[in-house]
């Protein structure tokens, strides 16, 4: 179906409301708006709905999230599981709260209970509730880290984490089913209220949210050892945070906590970092001056579903710098192995999850401690995965789990990445180091004296629109077609096709053993055990080259990801 003709259709459909029919009668001179709005339909995706928000079929307004709601609740109800409800939650975002409201609703219209936060709240704690609750579904309306014009729409399954194979097929084909929007069933909220259908959450579940992370501390005693003379500062970066982060840090007794004010309250525009993303350094500079004024040991921040933490500690010069994800994950990493060990509490099957894109220095602090190291694809519902068929099989204790982007969680409570918790340990293991004069920093310094200098690096490349995605996928078919004979000046050694499932040495033409899913993925091995791994964004008009490598000094380190970002540029240059 062409553009202009699901256009036409919206104006003609009397299921779609006047106003929404007058923006796009609007619009009708303007030919190229209308075919980013309506050159497909949104894309449920394995993960869900994320796009921008606005009228149209390729944008997320009340329709589009009706129509993925009530393919879910067809799914549901088929499954026979309807009674058990679903779980929603919210963050910061704009028409978040509308979207809920609406989820919630379509649910009760088709025989549904929907237990609905109050007010907005971090992924991790829907995760959590969808379990607490016994519900068979969770949804939450978020875009994470997404610039402010986005929002989005997440499906957890029963277990706590986002739907995998091969229940997200089951569930796509349920939402494509709904071929028009006239099918979809939307209830009253007083009735629904009055039925029971739609049922607000109270402060039972968040206490016993707060109740869990609190357990994941390894030396709970340090806040009240190091007293007021340990000191943080935290930004929620006007997103789902602020309570549940500052509600822990009390409970576990940390009292010099400073919050950046300018960013303290929900802002659907973040209008003080207008791209809410921990990952870049920037959303930091109110933080850092709040830390330079009150001479903090740790900066945190988390992003507006407080899925992902950032953090800023002291060099060896007194200057404050970013810990990339990566870091973090090998500071956690070696932290909670280590206090298992001190406190004899380390089990003889513990399992470290990670992913492909993610440091190898955790490969080898695993490798110290005798603890296995697991890699999973990109995303952390395959790390929820795991942690479901270790509870389920008993073949191994779940220890710690990250992303390289910004995401970890320790303990089984969820099964989604939590900053809560992240932030509580963060905190705790700086006050740990402290305790020891050094700095979080040091730490790292340390590990990497022992294990060697890893380095990772990510490129990232955005591009917009329609011609963003086709040329995406020109650069990924180029690159699949014809490997690459080197990168950076070495030899490729391995060759991985997640989605075609070709994996071979190409040295000596062995196939190479694989266990993950297929997925939209390349990756690569070099002679000299650097690693490049190229793979479209999830979450973002993107196209992302990670890059990791080990040198001799991180000097070495540097220049090496250098090199190799530099051959990349020439690479897609050629391509484009």
């Amino acid at each position: 179906m062409e553009h202009m003709e699901r256009y036409n259709q919206w104006l003609a459909d009397p299921s779609i409301d006047a106003e929404t029919k007058a923006e796009l009668q609007s619009i009708a001179a303007d030919e190229k708006e209308i075919k980013e709005r309506f050159y497909q339909e949104l894309d449920f995706g394995t993960g869900g709905l994320r796009g921008i928000i606005g009228n149209g079929s390729n944008r997320l307004n009340t329709y589009t999230v009706g129509k993925a709601t009530q393919g879910l609740a067809n799914y549901i109800n088929k499954e026979g599981t309807g009674a058990k409800g679903v779980a929603i939650a919210y963050d910061s975002r704009n028409m978040s709260p509308e979207f809920s409201e609406i989820a919630g609703l379509v649910l009760a219209a088709n025989g549904i209970p929907a237990y609905v936060y109050p007010s907005l709240r971090p992924t991790p704690m829907l995760s959590f509730a969808v379990r607490h609750l016994g519900c068979t579904a969770g949804i939450v309306i978020t875009a994470s880290h997404n610039p402010p014009e986005y929002n989005g729409y997440k499906v957890y399954w029963e277990d706590g984490a986002q739907v995998v194979a091969p229940r997200d097929t089951g569930i796509i084909d349920e939402v494509n089913a709904v071929s028009d929007y006239g099918q979809i069933k939307r209830m009253d909220l007083d009735a629904a209220i009055a039925e029971k259908l739609y049922v607000v959450l109270d402060e039972s579940v968040d206490e016993a949210f707060y109740e869990n992370v609190l357990a994941q501390r390894v030396y709970p005693e340090l806040a009240e050892k190091m007293g007021d003379d340990f000191g943080i500062v935290y930004t929620p970066i006007h997103g789902s945070g602020n309570i549940p982060v500052r509600e822990c840090l009390e409970k576990a007794g940390y009292k010099n906590v400073s919050i950046v004010a300018e960013q303290e309250l929900p802002d659907g525009n973040f209008t003080t970092v207008g791209y809410p993303n921990p990952e870049d350094p920037k959303v930091f500079a109110l933080a850092q001056e709040l830390a330079e004024k009150v001479g903090a040991d740790v900066i945190v921040g988390t992003d507006p579903d407080c899925d992902r933490v950032g953090a800023m500690v002291k060099n060896d010069k007194g200057e404050y710098v970013v810990l990339t994800g990566n870091m973090v994950g090998a500071l956690l990493t070696d932290y909670i192995i280590s206090g298992k060990v001190a406190k004899g509490t380390m089990s003889a099957n513990g399992a470290v999850i990670s992913t492909i894109v993610s440091t190898e220095l955790t490969t080898a602090i695993c490798a110290k401690y005798g603890v296995e190291k697991m890699d999973v694809l990109t995303g952390f519902k395959f790390i929820g995965e795991k942690i479901k068929g270790f509870l389920e099989t008993g073949s191994h204790e779940y220890l710690f789990g990250f992303e390289e982007s910004y995401g970890c969680l320790a303990g089984t409570y969820a099964r989604d990445k939590d900053a809560v918790v992240a932030t509580l340990l963060i905190c705790e293991m700086a006050a740990y180091y402290k305790e020891k004069s050094m700095t979080l920093y040091d730490g790292l310094q340390a590990l990497y004296a022992e294990h060697g200098f890893f380095c990772e690096g990510v490129k990232s490349i955005t591009l917009l629109g329609l011609d963003g995605v086709e040329k995406i996928k020109r650069i990924m078919a180029s690159l699949r077609d014809n490997t690459p004979a080197t990168f950076g000046g070495k030899d490729v050694v391995e060759a991985r096709d997640y989605k075609n499932q070709v994996f071979q040495n190409l040295q000596t033409g062995a196939a190479l053993d694989n266990t993950l899913p297929k997925s939209d993925v390349l990756y690569y091995t070099l002679t000299d055990d650097t690693w490049i791994c190229v793979r479209p964004s999830g979450t973002e008009p993107k196209l992302k080259f990670y890059i990791g490598v080990k040198g001799e000094t991180m000097a070495d380190a540097n220049a090496k990801i250098a090199a190799v970002e530099a051959d990349l540029d020439e690479k897609i240059a050629a391509i484009d």
